[in-house]
């Protein structure tokens, strides 16, 4: 494959598949595979070698970083070895991710965000801006996590002992959130703006304040003027997610 771009640099050890589209600037790093379709940006690096490297020098063996088809790597993100992204995976501007993150398909991590590495995230969730991701950190598929959200591990920092928050398929983690270390939180539950969340929360909890309270069941939400319910949510919102053309409640029945 040829690249006619400025000052790329690309390992003799690294896979680069057909159809890979990688602007100037770019560093990718041994056994780092990129897949068709695949979109790296300007100034981006892929598979940024591991602290120890400095350390073990020749002897070092950078882990393998995988990008699956459809991806698009936009300017300036920095992915480190070690981590694996599956199809129509996303990122926005000056996105910084650890090693050891493994993301499922379709998901997506936005601008200014950083992923602690060690992490694991299913499928179709998204992190929008500025968002702050522990290590050890679990979270489920169809998770949308909004901007300045913080997610913490360490109980009683400074320390060794690193435990993630593991949220739970289809929950909603508004603006300026902090979630603790540990914590669960389960399916289908949003958590309010704001709030710091202390304690493990129900599945379909409405959860709000600084520490965190459980104010009702979602589901109880509903619009004043219809009385239609607003949650579970992919029963009114379908963009992107895989029920689009068909609905939610069909496309369970086809699982």
């Amino acid at each position: 494959m040829k690249f006619n771009n400025i000052n790329v640099h690309i390992s003799e050890r690294a896979n680069i598949h057909k159809d890979v589209k990688i602007g100037d600037n770019v560093t990718i790093y041994d056994n780092v595979e990129i897949m068709p379709g695949t979109i790296i940006s300007n100034h981006c690096v892929i598979g940024e070698p591991l602290s120890r490297y400095y350390d073990e020098g020749a002897s070092y063996e950078n882990p393998v970083t995988r990008i699956k088809k459809n991806s698009l790597i936009r300017s300036h993100t920095i992915i480190y070895a070690g981590s694996s992204f599956g199809e129509g995976f996303q990122t926005g501007h000056r996105v910084t991710i650890r090693e050891k993150s493994n993301f499922g398909e379709f998901c997506s991590v936005g601008t200014l965000s950083d992923i602690q590495g060690y992490c694991s995230v299913g499928n179709y969730s998204r992190f929008h801006s500025n968002v702050h991701i522990g290590q050890q950190s679990i979270i489920g598929n169809y998770v949308f996590i909004y901007p300045y959200v913080v997610l913490t591990n360490d109980p009683t920092p400074p320390s060794e002992h690193i435990v993630g928050p593991n949220i739970g398929d289809y929950s909603q983690i508004a603006t300026s959130s902090v979630v603790l270390p540990g914590i669960k939180i389960g399916e289908h539950s949003l958590v309010g703006a704001g709030t710091v969340v202390s304690k493990n929360v129900d599945a379909y909890s409405l959860v709000v304040g600084a520490p965190g309270k459980i104010l009702k069941d979602v589901r109880e939400i509903k619009d004043r003027k219809t009385g239609e319910p607003y949650y579970p949510w992919p029963q009114r919102f379908s963009r992107g997610m895989p029920w689009e053309k068909i609905g939610f409640e069909q496309w369970s029945k086809s699982l």
